[in-house]
């Protein structure tokens, strides 16, 4: 990690470490929660999550449009069928001083419009570290349980669910709603968890490294059986879709999931300030090491069910709850060598390959060293003994350098001046903290980075083509751009005999290909691999221009830093200059020009229509909040807006429709006004969208 504070940061240098941060966080995702493998400890991970929440909040405007706040999860692994959630699975904020607790007290406060001494109630609970499922019962009968994935799909894993003895498999109470949905976390007790390994040994078979992985790897076999032999346990604590009430708080609901027979974490508490949620996580973590299962932090949600719907969420998380981590563990090692990885973008990432070493119970093997700076700072040399630091079992990371270990005549570890992939030459722009290769495309590594990012889930997400395969065609020629991928039928002869491409696995390949010719607007915007633009930029893009046509000629026009198409761009909310500039210099390179031609040829790109907008009021309006709300609160009004389908500009144009002026509204409410547009009131705007 970086060691610049961030008051320090500039926006550039903001901007170069958000991007390196959202891609390092989102492989120790991948890690996690799809392989079961953690490779660094949670106090590293957490580490990275919190300096990238830092900097998102002194920047704002930089916020990356895959910063880790904007995803949850990882992609559902092969094997088991494929579940999507009717609510979302979504992940927690984090707070990791008894400050960050403090202001989340006040964040609620203030979203609320809440004077600063009023009680909050806060339901607090021990933070399993299991794996997260969701169960879904229609009339009373488990119909379902799957993982929590990649928050929005998930794994069907509803047979091997079936086997545990504390789950019940029909409900029988008179106030259980015809849909109930309920989440929860599967752990392995920690004394079950060493009779496993013990007899794992004994049959000579691979030991776990930690309760947490022989949950997840037990509930993951395909073989039911295997999962029946093995001792789960559940926990549960949150609820999904459901058809009717189940209470008026969520101590009302865990009152309701004990009486239908759920196991509820016994040591919950409610709690109504800071105060007493802080005293309860410090009771909870002196007894930490005698508890049966392990846990890594407490969760604190807003007790009233109405409270939470109106602090609502905020992209991956619920404004409503956040999870106060528990101190980090650290471990000594020696450090074996530095890798340098080429990325999509050409950033060169270092990597320190450990001696592997135990650190909270999981063995690290790999860290980041994040960039060339960090490096330098730790002076990191191989052979080194070095400290690693992992908390709650997730992501590991060097935080120190034993100097008065080392070993005489080791060398300072001197940082590539070309690619080690394509030989071409390494550049550091002024102001940036990562190197990147200069070769573009001609580099191997980002080509086919590019073209597995293009295939990915989240981006067209075609069945069948993974990423070695992506690196197996582009090594034998046969693919070379996205738009290749769709011609990959015209070759079958090249392909079939290959091991693996039998007759049955080519027709299911192109078939897959078959049904993505035709794609949403913002998936195909994602899948460009556009630096910055991720996701949530994508929808943003595709909700302000409508079309792909439109869109494309929008950017050409925006060309013009002057023109008002660049205006247009720059006031979205959530594109600054940064990212806007990045999206105009992607469409003004010749070769993405070609690929984008190549692409609208072969595709057919769908017009995007916002999904449960048509009865809003304001679906597809532009509005600007200025002054001051006093009965909403800024944060509260903005978030309401955006789900009704309206887009929320920073700044008043001629293509705004409505303004909402609060107390003091200054420029941007004369701006409306000599441009004659319609102006509300807080109290006309919530009418007006009721």
């Amino acid at each position: 990690m970086n060691d610049i504070a961030i008051d320090e940061l500039g926006e550039l240098d903001a901007l170069v470490e958000l991007k390196k941060l959202a891609r390092e966080i989102v492989r120790h995702d991948i890690a996690y929660h799809q392989n079961d493998a953690p490779r660094i400890t949670d106090a590293e991970y957490d580490a990275l999550r919190r300096r990238n929440d830092a900097i998102e909040n002194k920047f704002p405007k930089l916020i990356q449009a895959d910063s880790p706040n904007k995803r949850v999860g990882a992609p559902i692994a092969s094997g088991f069928g494929k579940v999507t959630h009717a609510r979302p699975m979504l992940s927690l904020g984090n707070a990791f001083t008894d400050d960050d607790v403090v202001e989340f007290f006040t964040r609620v406060r203030r979203f609320l419009n809440l004077p600063a001494d009023a009680p909050v109630d806060v339901v607090a609970e021990p933070k399993i570290d299991g794996l997260s499922v969701s169960l879904r019962y229609i009339d009373g009968k488990l119909v379902t349980a799957a993982t929590r994935g990649d928050g929005t799909t998930g794994e069907n894993i509803t047979d091997n669910m079936k086997t545990l003895p504390a789950l019940p498999q029909v409900l029988v109470a008179d106030n259980v709603p015809q849909i109930l949905e309920v989440r929860g976390e599967v752990y392995m007790a920690k004394a079950d968890f060493a009779a496993l390994n013990t007899r794992q040994e004994t049959a000579g078979a691979k030991l776990f490294a930690n309760p947490r992985n022989a949950a997840a790897g037990s509930l993951r076999q395909l073989d039911t059986a295997v999962t029946a032999s093995r001792p789960l346990s559940l926990f549960v604590y949150a609820m999904g879709e459901v058809s009717g009430p189940v209470g008026e708080s969520q101590w009302d609901f865990f009152e309701n999931l004990k009486s239908w027979g759920f196991q509820v974490n016994p040591q919950t508490r409610l709690c109504s300030t800071a105060e007493q949620a802080l005293a309860h996580y410090r009771h909870i973590g002196e007894q930490r090491a005698s508890l049966e299962y392990d846990i890594d932090g407490m969760v604190y949600k807003v007790n009233r069910f109405d409270l939470q719907e109106r602090l609502g969420f905020v992209s991956r998380a619920p404004r409503w709850a956040t999870a106060h981590k528990y101190p980090a563990e650290k471990a000594q090692t020696i450090l074996n060598a530095i890798d340098i990885q080429v990325g999509r973008t050409g950033v060169l990432t270092p990597v320190a390959r450990l001696e592997p070493v135990t650190v909270g119970g999981v063995v690290v093997s790999n860290a980041t060293l994040h960039n060339e700076d960090e490096i330098s700072r730790l002076d990191a040399r191989v052979g080194d003994h070095v400290v690693v630091q992992r908390a709650g079992d997730v992501i590991p990371q060097i935080v120190e350098v034993l100097k008065e270990k080392r070993k005489p005549g080791a060398e300072a570890f001197i940082y590539p001046k070309v690619c080690p992939i394509c030989a071409s030459p390494v550049v550091r722009e002024e102001g940036e903290v990562a190197r990147r290769c200069s070769g573009g495309l001609i580099c191997p590594a980002q080509a086919v980075e590019r073209l597995k990012h293009f295939v990915s889930r989240n981006a067209f997400d075609i069945e069948g083509l993974g990423g070695k395969h992506v690196e197996n065609f582009w090594q034998d020629g046969l693919i070379k751009t996205p738009a290749d991928i769709f011609r990959i039928p015209e070759k079958r002869q090249q392909i079939e005999g290959r091991e693996g491409w039998g007759d049955k696995s080519l027709e299911n390949l192109f078939e897959a290909l078959d049904a993505r010719r035709k794609i949403d607007l913002p998936r195909f915007i994602f899948a460009l691999g556009i630096p910055q633009v991720g996701q949530a930029t994508g929808r943003l893009l595709a909700k302000q221009y409508g079309t792909f046509d439109a869109w494309s000629k929008a950017m050409d026009k925006a060309q013009d830093r002057d023109s008002d198409s660049y205006q247009d761009l720059i006031n979205i909310d959530g594109i600054g200059t940064s990212m806007a500039n990045d999206i105009l210099i992607f469409f003004a390179d010749t070769n993405n020009r070609e690929i984008l031609t190549d692409l609208n040829e072969l595709l057919e790109v769908q017009e995007f229509i916002a999904p449960d907008e048509k009865f809003s009021p304001v679906a597809g309006k532009t509005v600007v909040f200025t002054g001051t709300l006093e009965t909403l609160g800024r944060s509260e009004a903005k978030a309401k807006a955006e789900a009704l389908g309206a887009k929320v500009a920073g700044s008043v144009s001629k293509k705004t429709d409505i303004v909402i002026a609060g107390p003091g509204a200054g420029s941007k409410l004369k701006k409306a006004e000599d441009l004659g547009l319609r102006v509300m009131t807080e109290q006309q705007w919530i009418d007006f969208i009721q």
